[in-house]
């Protein structure tokens, strides 16, 4: 199985990144249906076992950064009713509602002390939906934060172990510790800088943070998250896909057992998706958020203000989106416990 990434950059936040991600999606889409005999567009992992059994390639769509959603929670409702699974919070920009790794190099200031209010309901919406959480490229505060607040099993899409390669990309012992007990999983990234923390790595050096987060958490948490052609170098040995194989003799040669390695995989993307999905079901009765982030958080020359109350007109009768969505939850709330 395969997540693809429908990636955008920093740079097209408060301009047209919703767009650019709905085109991206679009690609993906049309990649599956282009090459059937191939690729199988997946959205659940009974979908990623069909397709296993079919022999072909489950395909996901992962959004990797918050600022693609324009701080919008009907968007998020959107890109999953289009087939997303995760979303990584942030890439390498905060947003108006959850602060970026750069924040922990002190290159950027922390905006949000991790999250804000919003921030904290995109968690919550995002477990009631069933969608993965991804704490890749989030601050160490963040990665707390949602570990504390989710109901869900999180994931690390294409993280390292930050005791092997000291780089703010990568998690910490007391985090990886932290999500052994809340039932996630870490995918280590093959990128050279979050391996070595230099330009030049070995499949041996991957195969070390592998060792690494299984003796400080165990092999129940980690995945393969290599980041192939979304880094510019990658280990030697470990140059493309066909090369994972070798990754996998290297496991087997230290030590790893058969299930350890069919565990990582695999297996514990599949067990957290399946949980994630559980939890989901078990939040089928609750009503999708409507309020909206502030407009003061969000106000910028590319973004009008409609479904925020009027500040301005002559008569002062603009009626709010917001609050006759709020109004409308309301009602909904109301009716359904007149009836249960």
């Amino acid at each position: 199985m395969q997540f693809w990434a429908a990636y955008v950059p920093c740079d097209t936040q408060y301009k047209d990144a919703v767009r650019q991600t709905l085109e991206q999606i679009d690609v993906i889409h049309r990649m599956c249906q282009k090459y059937p005999e191939i690729f199988m567009f997946a959205s659940s992992s009974q979908d990623i076992l069909k397709a296993f059994n079919m022999n072909k390639t489950a395909s996901l769509i992962g959004v990797e950064g918050g600022h693609s959603l324009d701080s919008s929670l009907g968007t998020l409702r959107t890109m999953y009713q289009l087939g997303v699974r995760y979303l990584t919070l942030t890439h390498s920009c905060n947003t108006p509602w959850v602060d970026n790794w750069l924040v922990d190099t002190g290159s950027e200031p922390s905006e949000h002390n991790g999250l804000s209010s919003f921030g904290k309901q995109v968690i919550a919406e995002m477990n009631r939906l069933g969608m993965l959480i991804d704490l890749a490229h989030v601050s160490e505060e963040v990665m707390n934060q949602v570990l504390t607040l989710s109901k869900a099993p999180v994931i690390f899409s294409h993280s390292s172990a930050y005791a092997v390669c000291p780089h703010k990309r990568n998690v910490p012992d007391d985090v990886l510790r932290r999500v052994n007990e809340t039932k996630g999983i870490v995918m280590v990234n093959f990128y050279n800088d979050y391996v070595t923390c230099s330009n030049t790595a070995k499949l041996s050096d991957v195969a070390d943070h592998f060792d690494h987060i299984k003796k400080v958490a165990g092999a129940d948490i980690i995945g393969f998250g290599g980041d192939y052609d979304g880094v510019p170098r990658v280990p030697e040995g470990l140059e493309d896909v066909s090369k994972v194989p070798n990754l996998v003799a290297e496991l087997l040669r230290r030590g790893w057992t058969d299930e350890e390695v069919k565990a990582a995989l695999g297996n514990n993307l599949l067990r957290v998706m399946s949980e994630v999905e559980k939890v989901r079901d078990s939040m089928s009765n609750e009503i999708p958020d409507d309020v909206p982030i502030p407009n003061e958080d969000v106000q910028n020359p590319c973004r009008t203000s409609f479904g925020y109350p009027s500040t301005t007109g002559s008569n002062g009768s603009a009626h709010s989106l917001s609050t006759l969505a709020l109004l409308i939850t309301l009602v909904l709330q109301a009716w359904i416990t007149s009836t249960v």
